[in-house]
C-alpha cells in the first residue's frame, strides 16, 4: 500500500483537493437583503481556469446582486434547501439536486434568493476568464476586472454608465 502522507502527497493534496465542509468561510452581510457564508474553494489551488465556492444563504436573504458576466460562465449545484433563481426577468424554483447553468452575456442576468425558511447551501463553479466585465441591471453598475501578476483581482473598477468619461478626457 502506498504511503498517503509523504511530503509529495501532502503537497499535491494542498494544490488539488479542497473539502467544502471544512474550507474557511467569510461572512458577508449587507442589510437588509444580503447575507451569506462563503468559502472560496479554488483559492490557493493549482486551478487556472476554474473557480469554485460553497455558499450558505440564510432564509429570506441573497448572496449577491442581480448581475451577468460578459466573459465568465457559471454553474450552481443546490446541495441543501430550497430557493428561487431570479433569471432573465423570471423567478424559477430551486431545490436540492438542481444544477443551474448560466452562460455569459446579457440574456441571463441572475441571482439566487433563499425564499424558504431554512438555510440554502449551494456550490458555485465558474470559469476564471480575464479580463471580465460584470453588469448589474438593478443598479446600473459595471465592474471591470483583470488579472495582474496572478492575482485574480489585480485590477478592478466599479462605475455607473452615467459616469463615463469621454475618450480624450484628461489627455494632454
Amino acid at each position: 500500500m502506498t504511503d498517503l502522507h509523504t511530503p509529495r502527497a501532502d503537497q499535491l493534496r494542498q494544490l488539488l483537493i479542497r473539502n467544502f465542509e471544512t474550507t474557511p468561510r467569510t461572512h458577508d452581510v449587507r442589510e437588509p437583503l444580503y447575507d451569506s457564508m462563503t468559502g472560496r474553494l479554488a483559492k490557493g489551488t493549482a486551478a487556472l481556469k476554474l473557480g469554485a465556492s460553497i455558499d450558505v444563504v440564510p432564509p429570506g436573504k441573497r448572496s449577491c446582486p442581480y448581475h451577468f458576466h460578459y466573459a465568465q460562465e457559471e454553474m450552481f449545484i443546490v446541495l441543501e434547501g430550497e430557493g428561487t433563481l431570479r433569471v432573465a426577468g423570471e423567478h424559477l424554483a430551486l431545490a436540492a439536486g438542481d444544477v443551474v447553468f448560466i452562460p455569459p452575456g446579457p440574456a441571463y442576468p441572475h441571482q439566487i434568493i433563499n425564499t424558504s425558511d431554512a438555510p440554502l447551501k449551494y456550490l458555485s463553479i465558474s470559469t476564471k476568464d480575464s479580463p471580465e466585465v460584470v453588469e448589474y441591471p438593478d443598479s446600473g453598475k459595471y465592474l471591470a476586472t483583470a488579472t495582474r501578476d496572478g492575482d485574480p483581482f489585480g485590477f478592478g473598477r466599479m462605475h455607473r454608465a452615467d459616469t463615463d468619461l469621454e475618450y480624450w478626457d484628461g489627455e494632454p
